[in-house]
C-alpha cells in the first residue's frame, strides 16, 4: 500500500476519519457534539438508521436494514453504514457462521444524542459538564445596538479581509466597503480601514495550509495556489472549516501549543467539541465566558479574528456573541453561502444570513454594488432569495461581470485580462497568456470552467435553455482546456495503492467493497491492484473478514 503525501485535511470528514476511537468517545460525551455531527456529517439514509436504532433496547440484525431500502439503493446503504462506522456512531459485529451480524449505536453517542433531542444539556452557570453543553446565556444586560445585523457586519468584514488576502496576488487594490465600527459604547471600531487585512496568526495559518505561498514580486510577498483557488470556490461554510481544521492540525503537530493558546496547553479534541457547541448556540444572544473552561476562553480571541465570535471591548472577560459564521458551522450550507438553505430550527437562524463565498460571489453582485454605494451591506429583505450569477461570456472570449466588489474583481483578474471598469461592471478578455498565468498559480482549467458556469448570468441560462445548448460556449470551454494541455499532459490523484493480494478472491472482495463505498479510482484485475482515495475503512474491513474466516 503506497500512501500519498501528507497534506492538511481540507474537509471535516477527512479530519474526523483520522481520529482514533478514544477521541470520538470524548467528543460524544457532549450532547451538542452528537447533534452537530448528526446534522453536518450524515446523509439522509444514515440519519434514518440512527433514528431507528436510537430507542432500541438491544442490537439489530444487520440484514434487517436490507428490508428497509430498495434493491437499487444497496450502494447508498453501504456508503451510509461506512460513514457511520468511520465516525464511530455504530458498532457492527464480525460475521460468524453460527450467529448473524448485528448493528447497534455506540453507548456514548446514543446516550448523549438522546439528551440532545430530549432537551437536556442546557446551560447551568458554574457547572462545566454536559449540563452546559449548549452554552450558558449571560445574565448581564446587552446593548440594544448589539443586534444580529451588527454581528453580521462584523463577521462579513472579518471574513472578507481573509478572502482579500488570499486573492491579493493579482495586484488589484483590496479595498472593501469600508471599516467596521463597533456599536456605541463598545470601545471603537474593529478592523476599520480598507486593507487592514487579517491578523498575522491567521496569515500564518493560510501559509501553513498552502492556500497561499511565498512568491517574490507579488503584493505582500505571497501568491494564491491551486488549493487556495479551490478554497475560494467553496461555500463560506466549507471555507470556515478549512481554516479551523488547519488550526486543529497545527495544534496536533505542535503538541498542544498553537494560535491563541494564551500560553496554556490546548487540546484539539476539546477545541473541536467547542466548535461544535458554537454551532448550536442562538444567533444574537450573549453567552457567559465564565462558564467556559480556561482553554476554551483562550480560544475566543482567535475565533474573533476569524469572525466566528464577537467579544465586546468593555465586557471582554464576561460575554461573547456567536456570529452567523459560527451558528451555521453544522448547517447544510444554505445559511452560510447565500443559497436558500433550510432554516436552522435549533438555533433560530433564518435560512440565509447574507454570507456568500467567492463561488457565490458573482451571485451577490447586486448586493455588493449596493454596499459599494454606501447602503447597508446586509439586506434582510432578500434573505430568502436565491442569489444569481452575473458573468457573461462571448464566443470571442470577451467577458463582462456586473459587480463593483473589489474582491470579486480580484478573483476574476486571476484568469482574465481586465481592461475596462465602469460603475457596477468590469470587462475583459480571456487569452492564452491570462489562462497560462492562472495555471502557473496552480489553478486548473476545470476550476476556471466550473467557476464561470456556477456564476453565469441568468441571461446566459435563458439563452442556453431556449436553444438547447450548454451555458458556456463550447469553443471557450475547449480552448481553456487546450491552453492547459500545452503544459500539462497528466492528471494526478492523491491516494493509496493496494496490491500483492494472496488470492484473487481477496482482491475482488476488497476492490468491490472500495467501489461500493465510493473511494475506488482505478483497478486492474489482471495485475491484481487498485487505487483508492481513502484506506482506513478498507483496512478495517479486510481485518474483519480475515478474523471471520479464521473463526
Amino acid at each position: 500500500m503506497a500512501a500519498g503525501s501528507g497534506s492538511p485535511s481540507l474537509t471535516l470528514s477527512d479530519y474526523l476519519e483520522k481520529q482514533p476511537g478514544t477521541s470520538f468517545r470524548r467528543l460524544y460525551q457532549q450532547p451538542s457534539t452528537t447533534l452537530a455531527i448528526f446534522r453536518r456529517m450524515l446523509p439522509a439514509l444514515a440519519k434514518a438508521f440512527v433514528r431507528m436504532m436510537l430507542y432500541l433496547d438491544g442490537p439489530l440484525e444487520l440484514k434487517t436494514l436490507d428490508t428497509m431500502v430498495t434493491p437499487d439503493a444497496k450502494r447508498q446503504k453501504d456508503q451510509a453504514l461506512s460513514i457511520l462506522r468511520a465516525l464511530h456512531i455504530v458498532q457492527i459485529t464480525a460475521p460468524l457462521r453460527d450467529k448473524p451480524q448485528e448493528i447497534m449505536l455506540t453507548p456514548n453517542f446514543k446516550n448523549s444524542f438522546r439528551i440532545a433531542l430530549e432537551g437536556g444539556g442546557g446551560g447551568i452557570a458554574g457547572n462545566n459538564n454536559r449540563q452546559n453543553s449548549f452554552g450558558v446565556p449571560s445574565e448581564k444586560p446587552v446593548s440594544a445596538d448589539m443586534d444580529i445585523a451588527f454581528l453580521d457586519r462584523f463577521a462579513r468584514r472579518k471574513w472578507e479581509d481573509i478572502l482579500h488576502y488570499v486573492v491579493n496576488s493579482v495586484g488589484i487594490p483590496g479595498g472593501s466597503s469600508g471599516g467596521f465600527d463597533g456599536p456605541p459604547g463598545s470601545g471603537g471600531g474593529v478592523g476599520s480601514g480598507a486593507g487592514s487585512g487579517p491578523k498575522s496568526t491567521v496569515k500564518e495559518l493560510l501559509l501553513a495550509g498552502r492556500l497561499v505561498e511565498p512568491r517574490r514580486g507579488m503584493p505582500g510577498g505571497v501568491g494564491i495556489t491551486q488549493t487556495g483557488f479551490t478554497f475560494l470556490l467553496q461555500a463560506a461554510n466549507a471555507q470556515v472549516w478549512t481554516l479551523l481544521l488547519q488550526w486543529l492540525e497545527a495544534v496536533d503537530n505542535n503538541g498542544g501549543s498553537s494560535l491563541g493558546a494564551g500560553g496554556s496547553d490546548v487540546d484539539s479534541v476539546d477545541m473541536l467539541s467547542f466548535l461544535f457547541m458554537l454551532s448550536t448556540l442562538e444567533l444574537g444572544r450573549a453567552y457567559d465566558t465564565n462558564a467556559l473552561t480556561e482553554p476554551r476562553r483562550n480560544m475566543l480571541p482567535s475565533l474573533m479574528d476569524f469572525g466566528l465570535v464577537y467579544i465586546p471591548t468593555h465586557e471582554r472577560a464576561s460575554q461573547y456573541f456567536p456570529t452567523r459564521l459560527a451558528t451555521t458551522l453544522t448547517s447544510n450550507g444554505g445559511a452560510a453561502d447565500g443559497g436558500g438553505g433550510e432554516a436552522d430550527s435549533s438555533s433560530g437562524n433564518p435560512p440565509n444570513g447574507g454570507f456568500r463565498s467567492i463561488k457565490a460571489g458573482f451571485a451577490a453582485a447586486t448586493a455588493n454594488s449596493v454596499a459599494a454605494a454606501g447602503l447597508p451591506p446586509i439586506d434582510s429583505g432578500s434573505s430568502g432569495k436565491q442569489a444569481q450569477g452575473s458573468i457573461i461570456i462571448e464566443t470571442n472570449f470577451r467577458m463582462y461581470a456586473f459587480t463593483s466588489s473589489p474582491l470579486q474583481i480580484a478573483v476574476l483578474a486571476l484568469f482574465v485580462k481586465l481592461n475596462q471598469r465602469f460603475p457596477g461592471m468590469v470587462a475583459g478578455k480571456m487569452s492564452r497568456e491570462s489562462i497560462r498565468r492562472a495555471i502557473s498559480y496552480g489553478i486548473t482549467s476545470d476550476q476556471i470552467i466550473s467557476y464561470l458556469a456556477a456564476n453565469a448570468h441568468d441571461q446566459m441560462h435563458r439563452f442556453a435553455a431556449a436553444n438547447h445548448r450548454p451555458v458556456l460556449p463550447p469553443t471557450v470551454v475547449d480552448q481553456i482546456r487546450l491552453w492547459e494541455l500545452e503544459n500539462e499532459r497528466m492528471k494526478s490523484h492523491k491516494g493509496f495503492l493496494f496490491k500483492d493480494f494472496d488470492t484473487m478472491r481477496e482482491y475482488e472482495m476488497l476492490a468491490q467493497y472500495a467501489d461500493e463505498i465510493g473511494v475506488l479510482v482505478y483497478r486492474n484485475d489482471k495485475k491484481r491492484h487498485f487505487f483508492v482515495t481513502k484506506h482506513e475503512q478498507l483496512v478495517s474491513y479486510l481485518k474483519a473478514r480475515k478474523k471471520a474466516d479464521q473463526a
